[in-house]
């Protein structure tokens, strides 16, 4: 069957052909969505609990979502940055409002609002100092199982292998503090660091939340060294954990807050959130972009967040990743390979002590969209808008998959000190 005039078969030809090796695609073309379902060219449906990756925070096909994009569409794609335009200083206003931070800096992507956050700890340091360049301070802490992006700067704070290895040497004055060890973090913390990058609940590192105790002191030490205090709410931010920010669940703010993923509905969309010490350090010409924020972008996050208040959606996210959490607790009673089951909102891993990999082939298979992180964190990613319902059929279908998968699929079960030991291999330091 052909959609738009190309079959499946050309795109899948042409896939194969001419794009780069960069994917391990499974040999399935989807064609439509829906809510929390997708369908593929040969019409089966799947129920999608990885959202994007969660990007499509609202769902596939959210009416308010679809209607600002047809609008704006016909009205203008893109201005340039050299003009203002009707939708980036109210969409500034709102995440303004939303994270109690003052000003704000429009991207493409998140690895690019990275890029951006560190350029401006960078500045924000030298111009404390001088503003020489011998005044800066170039050292970067970040953390064990961090994933920030994957351009230079991103990659340089990344601290998985896989990822880094390919590209080194990357960027100098780098340290990797171990996850939640305040000690280690105050070794690491002196005066040539500019910046602590943090995700206060790590996605691609297997949905860990940093302790109250490590924020808290590196809060305390960044104010103390004249750093940065950033927080990487990428994939934790605009909603994912029944909060805005998922740092809300701390006292202190940070200096600095990148988002990206959801605030667009689907379209690329990114920002750097900073207080007004950061701004204050800003001047034109010191940072631009062609693309982050054009009217259609920005007309349609700020619909994104009007749809997440207006529709009580955090609520909705605390309540449904409760029933979700508590129906992935049972299955773990019923299958002892289920180490552990951590997460908030809608950002739920189920830790296994064998290799998730094929547990997400056989979900494919049977209908369910996830996906595995770390090897051993099979990551649920549903939208805002998931009902009770499609919590209920996700379960069920879990438990067959959990049930089915063939057991020579699956590598021998690692006791705690192993899996550990496989992580600690995983990370550059």
């Amino acid at each position: 069957m052909g959609h738009g005039g190309v079959t499946a078969q050309a795109a899948l030809r042409d896939a194969h052909r001419f794009l780069l090796n960069t994917y391990k695609r499974a040999p399935i073309v989807f064609v439509r969505a829906k809510g929390c379902t997708i369908v593929d060219a040969d019409g089966k449906k799947y129920l999608d609990f990885l959202g994007g990756i969660a990007v499509n925070a609202l769902g596939h096909g959210h009416p308010r979502i679809v209607r600002t994009i047809r609008r704006e569409a016909g009205r203008a794609i893109h201005f340039s940055n050299l003009y203002h335009h009707l939708w980036q200083g109210p969409l500034g206003r709102k995440l303004a409002s939303w994270s109690g931070m003052d000003r704000v800096f429009f991207t493409n992507s998140g690895t690019e609002a990275i890029e951006g956050a560190l350029k401006l700890a960078r500045l924000y340091t030298r111009r404390q100092n001088g503003g020489s360049r011998a005044s800066g301070k170039p050292g970067i802490l970040a953390l064990d199982n961090s994933f920030h992006g994957r351009t230079f700067g991103a990659l340089s704070i990344t601290s998985t292998r896989k990822y880094r290895e390919p590209f080194e040497p990357l960027l100098p004055g780098v340290q990797f503090v171990c996850f939640n060890d305040v000690a280690d973090l105050e070794a690491k913390f002196d005066a040539t660091i500019g910046a602590v990058v943090i995700e206060p609940l790590q996605g691609e590192g297997g949905i860990h939340a940093v302790s109250d105790a490590f924020w808290n002191r590196a809060r305390e030490l960044a104010t103390q060294h004249g750093a940065a205090l950033v927080a990487d709410e990428i994939q934790c931010g605009l909603g994912r954990t029944g909060r805005y920010f998922a740092y809300q669940r701390f006292a202190a703010r940070p200096d600095i807050v990148v988002v990206a993923k959801p605030l667009a509905g689907g379209l690329p969309l990114g920002a750097v959130l900073v207080n007004d010490a950061i701004a204050s350090a800003v001047s034109p010409g010191v940072h631009g972009t062609t693309f982050g924020g054009g009217p259609l972008t920005c007309a349609v996050a700020l619909e994104f967040l009007k749809t997440v208040d207006e529709e009580k959606l955090l609520g909705k996210i605390q309540e449904r990743g409760r029933e979700l959490r508590a129906g992935l607790i049972k299955l773990q009673r019923k299958f002892d390979f289920i180490r552990e089951v951590r997460g908030e909102g809608l950002m739920v891993g189920v830790e296994l002590s064998i290799e998730g990999a094929p547990f997400v082939t056989e979900a494919l298979r049977s209908g369910v969209l996830i996906n595995c992180t770390h090897d051993y964190v099979l990551r649920f990613l549903p939208p805002f808008t998931v009902t009770s319902r499609e919590i209920g059929q996700f379960l069920s279908k879990l438990e067959t998959v959990f049930a089915k998968t063939p057991r020579t699929a699956l590598l021998p079960a690692m006791n705690s000190s192993a899996v550990a030991k496989a992580r600690a291999l995983a990370v550059a330091r």
